[in-house]
C-alpha cells in the first residue's frame, strides 16, 4: 500500500488565506508606524526651539521679535522642509514646522504647530496640528493630538 505524504490543497489554500488576512491588516499599520517614526525629527527638531525660546523669555521678559533672537535654527532634512516662528505677543509665540515629502502617505508637507505662552515662572507649550494643512493626528505623538 501506497502512504499519502505531504498537505491536501485545500490545506494549503487554507494557509495561503490565513497568511493574506495578516498581511492585509499588518502592512497598512507598518506603514503608519513608519511615518510615525519619521515624524519623530520634526518633534525632536521644536524640543530644541522651544528650548531656545523659552530661555530667551525667562531672561528678557518676553517672546522674541523673530527667528535670530529666538536662536532657531533655520533648518531643513529629510523629513523638515522649512520651520517658522512668529510671535504673537509678549506672552505668547508659534513655532510652526512643516514636513518635507518624504513621509509617506498623507504626512507629506503638513504642518505642526507647537504654540508658546509665558507666564510668571515659565512657559507652557501646547502641540497640536496646524491651522492650515495641519498633520493627521494618527501620525502625531499623544500630547500632539489634543
Amino acid at each position: 500500500m501506497n502512504k499519502q505524504q505531504g498537505f491536501t490543497l485545500i490545506e494549503l489554500m487554507i494557509v495561503v488565506a490565513i497568511i493574506g488576512i495578516l498581511a492585509a491588516i499588518a502592512i497598512p499599520a507598518y506603514q503608519d508606524y513608519t511615518i510615525r517614526a519619521k515624524v519623530s525629527e520634526p518633534i525632536t527638531f521644536a524640543d530644541a526651539a522651544k528650548t531656545s525660546v523659552s530661555e530667551y523669555y525667562q531672561s528678557q521678559g518676553g517672546m522674541p521679535a523673530g527667528m535670530s533672537a529666538a536662536g532657531i535654527q533655520t533648518t531643513t532634512s529629510p523629513y523638515i522642509a522649512s520651520v517658522s516662528y512668529t510671535q504673537v505677543s509678549t506672552s505668547e509665540s508659534t513655532i510652526t514646522i512643516t514636513t518635507s515629502t518624504e513621509l509617506g502617505g498623507n504626512a507629506n508637507s503638513k504642518t505642526i504647530k507647537f504654540t508658546g505662552t509665558g507666564s510668571n515662572t515659565s512657559v507652557r507649550w501646547v502641540c497640536r496640528p496646524g491651522d492650515t494643512n495641519g498633520m493627521p493626528k494618527k501620525y502625531l505623538p499623544a500630547n500632539c493630538r489634543g
